[in-house]
């Protein structure tokens, strides 16, 4: 193997590595449902919480100081195109925050599952088995774009129980989570997503 090549397979290695780090964070918020359930006054202080002190750790590590382990973990979720303030964390923060403010149960967890597993398997498969890319969605592949369908339509299916909601809710998903909007997408999918399940479930 020539050297260009290995250095082309190690950097797609670092990249899915980085990949699978922030998907594995961004997958985390599929706990909130559960944790809503028991205590919502205190899920909705601790995301809150969470979002003011990451907003904190990221200014201070834009001036130099690191901040123990949120640093680091922003450190190895960090992709080469990140410059600067990393918003990810914050929109999917406000993104769940948004779902259980406007949404009743299940409504509010389809939305939050939605989030989890539709745009975090979508960004995996994306990146380990996209080759066709879809058009005028900014690189966002036909891949990607099944896993997201089939994890919502499962995860729906899950909590409704019902095949019709889960079909209209996943296409709905899938729409919402293909379109170029960036970061933008972990308020995008919740909300829409939300709200087509109060009208259909």
């Amino acid at each position: 193997m020539s050297e260009a090549a290995l250095l082309k397979s190690s950097a797609y290695i670092k990249e899915i590595k980085i990949e699978v780090v922030r998907k594995s964070i961004h997958m985390m918020v599929a706990f909130v449902p559960m944790l809503a359930r028991y205590n919502l006054v205190l899920t909705f202080s601790a995301l809150v919480a969470g979002l003011l002190l990451y907003t904190y750790s990221e200014f201070m590590r834009l001036r130099g100081v690191q901040t123990a382990l949120i640093s680091q973990i922003t450190s190895a979720a960090t992709r080469d195109k990140d410059k600067g303030f990393v918003f990810g964390p914050v929109t999917l923060a406000i993104g769940t925050l948004m779902a259980l403010m406007l949404y009743p149960e299940p409504a509010a967890a389809v939305a939050i599952y939605a989030l989890a597993f539709g745009d975090g398997f979508s960004a995996l498969f994306g990146k380990l088995f996209g080759r066709m890319t879809i058009p005028f969605t900014g690189g966002k592949t036909y891949a990607g774009s099944t896993a997201c369908l089939l994890s919502v339509f499962l995860t729906t299916l899950a909590v409704s129980g019902s095949l019709r909601v889960s079909i209209i809710i996943a296409v709905l998903a899938t729409f919402l989570e293909s379109l170029p909007s960036g970061d933008l997408d972990n308020m995008i999918i919740p909300v829409g997503t939300g709200f087509v399940a109060v009208l259909v479930m």
